[in-house]
């Protein structure tokens, strides 16, 4: 079946905007080469995507010959602003970028633990307020907020999750009240963190991965033939609740403690390091295993004396992380680990290759152990990723006519 007229208008125009997102800006006849359709088609495309306001004259080009063709047609940046959350239980962390995902803006606030369910809204609403208005903008076009927590496929709500605070919860329908034109949504911080590797990190060249999270708490975000898979309930990942051995039970359906989560969370690093003697300087608001994790690899380095106590923790942590790591392998085979959260970030190569090692001895399909290769600002850019995503989605659908 031959497409209608404004259909083929629909798709063509879609791919020329999508190109113009890859490449950055384009002369009409780059358009017309890597598009393969007719000059009179590409400038029909220009004129339109033009007068809706997608698209400008960015400039020109080097070509020696002038004329219409040497401009260069670029995506108006400004046409829309994304705002991005990173929400732990400690703080907020706020991104504002272009259409394009350039940062214009960012913020953070601390919110302790103390802090009741009112003011720790208010707070993190205002701070995108904030946020929004330095990056030039009076509104976001979309919001996405990556947080800890189940997030229900098929309503897009965080679930109640014991453990974690209420003003979580509240956050989606605060922002949607405070920018009601905006499209505000939410996403577990470990899938926006595997996005993240997927696009610009350490999982580039994978079309299958599963990212590990290792911090305050335990998760994964599974990536199978470059797809996030989420699972029925929204919960592919939970690893924390995996029974494993060396536990003092087993888990239940509302506490991970005697699952994986007792085993590799940051309370069970940072008890397996007091007993090998290790301490760390204060970090701060770092997570205290993450600092001691750290401390350890330092130990290890090149010119450090090489602490024996030092190499004997970070190789008891990667027993313990090599158990979840060789459950996953086992169950999806998907060929790479990407080991990331403050635990797996301040480890690095020096905890990936042990787990690597263990692995390989444990498990007769063949996974590759990478460290993370973003940082502490994977979920943040996760969320940024997904957010323009989203606003493409809706500005670069098919219009009628």
């Amino acid at each position: 079946m031959r497409a209608s007229p404004s259909t083929a208008r629909a798709i063509n125009d879609r791919l020329a905007l999508r190109l113009l997102q890859s490449e950055g800006p384009l002369t009409a006849t780059q358009l017309k080469q890597l598009t393969g359709l007719s000059r009179p088609t590409v400038a029909d495309l220009v004129e339109r995507l033009a007068a809706a306001g997608l698209i400008e004259v960015a400039g020109e080009s080097r070509a020696q010959r002038r004329g219409p063709n040497a401009r260069l047609y670029g995506i108006v940046a400004d046409r829309a602003h994304l705002a991005a959350l990173d929400v732990r239980t400690e703080g907020v962390a706020v991104a504002v970028a272009d259409l394009l995902g350039r940062v214009l803006a960012e913020g953070s606030v601390p919110v302790g633990p103390d802090t009741a369910t009112g003011p720790a809204v208010e707070r993190t609403v205002t701070l995108v307020e904030r946020t929004v208005k330095e990056a030039g903008a009076e509104q976001p076009h979309t919001v996405t907020i990556g947080a800890p927590g189940l997030i229900d496929p098929a309503t897009g709500d965080l679930h109640h999750t014991t453990g974690l605070p209420e003003w979580h919860r509240r956050l989606v329908a605060a922002l949607q009240e405070r920018f009601p034109a905006a499209r505000v949504g939410v996403e577990n911080e470990t899938n926006l963190a595997a996005l993240a590797e997927q696009r610009d990190g350490a999982a580039r060249d994978r079309d299958s991965f599963v990212l590990l999270w290792l911090g305050l708490g335990i998760g994964a975000a599974l990536v199978l033939n470059g797809t996030l898979r989420r699972g029925a309930s929204g919960g592919a990942g939970e690893l924390g609740f995996l029974p494993v051995p060396g536990t003092a039970g087993l888990p239940s359906a509302t506490d991970c403690g005697g699952g994986f989560h007792g085993l590799a969370g940051a309370s069970a690093v940072t008890a397996l390091a007091a007993e090998h003697g290790l301490t760390a300087p204060d970090a701060g608001r770092e997570v205290r295993a993450a600092a001691l994790v750290r401390e350890a690899v330092r130990a290890q380095g090149p010119g450090a004396a090489g602490d024996p106590a030092a190499g004997r923790f970070l190789d008891a942590l990667a027993d313990r992380i090599t158990v979840g790591a060789a459950a996953v392998a086992s169950v999806l085979d998907p060929g790479c680990v990407v080991l990331a959260g403050e635990i797996g970030r301040a480890g690095g190569d020096a905890l990936a290759d042990r787990v690597r090692h263990r692995l390989a001895e444990m498990s007769p399909l063949a996974t590759e152990v990478r460290p993370t290769a973003l940082g502490g600002d994977a979920v943040l850019r996760g969320a940024l990723l997904t957010a323009r995503d989203r606003a493409q989605e809706e500005l670069f659908a098919p219009r009628g006519g």
